[in-house]
């Protein structure tokens, strides 16, 4: 367990603009100190003070969201020798029965450390960072596609009947190219002006985003390949299980770097290319 590892574990209860700190002991679990910090540079220095002084010796730090608000805490640490784990937050359940409390929650994410058998690193690291913003950027260009896309066909359904003819039988390729070219026609009335309009910039925006999220999805899986190179050999991977993995720094200790969804899926007519999907 962790408590016969260490003689201090500090927890910390995150939030955007400040951070609760609490400094538990391992052999009793007794409450030793607490410390409210700024969730910014200064804040990181002045509760690595606190730990140096309320915490002299083996310490380990328990902090919540390293993914999202204690990820500038979480890098600081590790970056400055310190031992990190990644702590859940306390159920909502929980939450509920006890009431909501920082100072209180910092404690609970010390003590959960200290009754864990094995608690996860922070999944932190530069090259799984990228891997994490490009996903999500991507996962965008992909939504406004679709919704575009389904504007596009909703907005046909309803256009004046010889612009409704002419498009509705065309497959999807040529449907966004035949809109993108859509011009101004003097004869047109006020409303065949605006679905030609409308599509026009419907299929524009379409054809931007499926570029954005081509070029997305070539960085993505440049990282794939320094990541998780294997990963690229499966035979049709499912995109909603597919994961990368790496191995920490502890021993024989793995750790979830990134989850890709809707990325890794070959084409069936060539197992060389790849295509973007939802």
């Amino acid at each position: 367990m962790l408590a016969d590892e260490l003689d201090y574990v500090v927890g910390v209860d995150t939030h955007r603009d400040e951070h609760v700190l609490a400094v538990v002991a391992a052999a009793t679990g007794a409450v030793l100190a607490r410390q409210l910090v700024q969730a910014n540079e200064r804040g990181y220095q002045a509760a690595l003070r606190f730990a140096g002084e309320a915490a002299h010796g083996a310490r380990a730090w328990a902090v919540e969201g390293t993914g999202s608000y204690g990820a500038g805490l979480a890098r600081y640490l590790a970056e400055r020798g310190e031992d990190v784990l990644e702590a859940s937050r306390t159920p909502r359940t929980e939450r509920r029965l006890r009431g909501k409390d920082d100072a209180l929650d910092a404690v609970r994410t010390a003590r959960a450390a200290l009754a864990g058998e094995e608690l996860a690193l922070p999944r932190n690291g530069k090259r799984r960072e990228a891997l994490r913003l490009l996903l999500v950027a991507r996962r965008s260009a992909v939504d406004v596609r679709r919704e575009a896309l389904g504007q596009l066909r909703g907005i046909i359904v309803t256009a004046p009947d010889r612009l409704r003819e002419e498009l509705r039988v065309l497959p999807t390729g040529r449907l966004l190219e035949r809109c993108s070219r859509l011009r101004r026609s003097s004869t047109a009335g006020a409303d065949e002006l605006a679905t030609r309009l409308v599509l026009r910039s419907l299929a524009r925006r379409i054809a931007a985003a499926s570029r954005e999220a081509a070029e997305l999805e070539r960085e993505i899986l440049a990282h794939v390949r320094a990541l998780a190179p294997a990963l690229l050999d499966e035979r049709w991977p499912t995109a909603a299980r597919s994961r990368l993995w790496r191995e920490g720094a502890a021993p024989q200790r793995r750790i979830i770097v990134g989850r890709l969804r809707g990325v890794l899926r070959r084409r069936r007519c060539s197992p060389d290319r790849w295509r973007v999907r939802a």
